[in-house]
């Protein structure tokens, strides 16, 4: 069973039928409904258009339900207007689903919650983990934006800040996370990029450009995770890190300074040293400076504290990470990076080991253990 090709039919299906007037709860019901008939019937029986199948399996799913508790008038009438069968036509409808579930009857985080689960493709679990709430309350977010826009009509998109909100988190979730949506956001935001003039639209891609480029690097041969500052740059892209400073620098010359071009000015200054060791931490923080300014939230006053520990010295950005939040995600792994680069081993070695605890992955976990086996090794000397 191909998943990949699963999940790259669903937005394209789920658009199909909200463009012929199907309630999105229904039809999120219905497109569900046709993945797991799917799953169950292909392995024997692979179909020779696998989007024309799910979109007639899915809209029969939903007249099914229909006529449940429809009138039989209203019946025959969905029954007139199933699709024949056959190819459906190619069209790629995923970006305009995006702004179609930034409905307007909806708040911006609801929008973007309800827009990762029903097109980005992202569980529960992994939007929470993006909103730094419990998955409990997430779920209950986006139930409550179900009910919302249940029985309205998907004829109103809405912004493209919240769009922007949604392609940014469905790309962090894919460059770092368990789900490969990378290239999908960067391609998405492509698309946006064409059809809109906007600095924030630009900037965005610029930043994923960016951040892709270090893609190649980021793990060993063994599947660990490689730090930035130990990353051979020889394996980063540097096609994508020179366009990605192009899009930026024209974005910035528009004076028009939003938070995803003041991201990409950070990873444009890591993408520029030659070395590690060469980085321009100075002006780095003042580019997290600009960031707090402009869309102030822990996790960019967590970078920043790296940031500073970098450009100031270790106890400099023990006193910046002293006004964040200790409850937050990767709190402690900053923490023990900080009193690691201070000399205090024993420390830092236990705050590693809690920090891989605490880890959201796999990969950062074995990460962070080995950073403390490392420093108890070393005060075993």
């Amino acid at each position: 069973m191909d998943e990949t090709l699963l999940r790259s039919l669903t937005p394209s299906v789920l658009g199909i039928l909200v463009r012929r007037g199907i309630d999105f709860a229904a039809a999120e019901d219905a497109v569900q409904d046709a993945l797991v008939e799917a799953v169950r019937v292909w392995p024997a029986d692979p179909p020779r258009d696998p989007k024309g199948w799910l979109t007639t399996v899915a809209w029969r799913r939903f007249l099914d339900a229909a006529r449940a508790d429809a009138a039989r008038r209203r019946r025959e009438d969905l029954v007139d207007e199933e699709p024949a069968p056959g190819p459906a036509r190619t069209v790629d409808d995923t970006l305009q689903l995006y702004f179609l579930c930034a409905h307007p009857s909806l708040t911006p985080s609801s929008a973007v919650a309800l827009t990762l689960r029903a097109v980005g493709g992202l569980t529960t679990r992994q939007i929470a983990h993006a909103y730094l709430v419990p998955e409990a309350t997430m779920a209950q977010r986006i139930s409550r934006a179900k009910r919302t826009v249940s029985g309205l009509r998907f004829d109103r998109p809405g912004d493209v800040a919240t769009v922007l909100r949604v392609l940014y988190l469905v790309f962090n979730e894919g460059y770092s996370g368990d789900v490969d949506l990378a290239a999908e956001a960067i391609r998405l935001t492509r698309q946006l990029a064409a059809a809109i003039d906007h600095p924030e639209v630009a900037g965005l891609l610029a930043l994923m450009l960016l951040h892709h480029a270090r893609r190649p690097a980021r793990t060993a041969s063994d599947g660990s995770l490689v730090p930035l500052a130990e990353q051979d740059r020889s394996r980063w892209d540097t096609r994508s890190i020179a366009e990605g400073v192009e899009i930026l620098q024209a974005a910035l010359a528009r004076d028009q300074l939003g938070e995803f071009q003041a991201q990409a000015a950070i990873a444009a200054l890591h993408a520029d040293a030659p070395t590690a060791a060469e980085t321009d931490w100075v002006q780095i923080v003042e580019w997290y400076d600009e960031l707090a300014r402009l869309a102030d939230n822990p996790v960019v006053r967590l970078n920043r504290a790296v940031a500073v520990g970098a450009a100031d010295g270790p106890r400099a950005g023990l006193a910046a990470l002293a006004a964040v939040d200790d409850a937050l995600p990767r709190y402690t792994a900053v923490a023990a990076y900080l009193h690691e680069r201070d000399g205090d081993l024993p420390r830092a070695a236990r705050l590693y080991s809690e920090a891989a605890r605490q880890a959201p992955n796999l990969a950062e976990r074995d990460h962070l253990t080995r950073q403390a086996a490392r420093l108890n090794a070393l005060g075993r000397r």
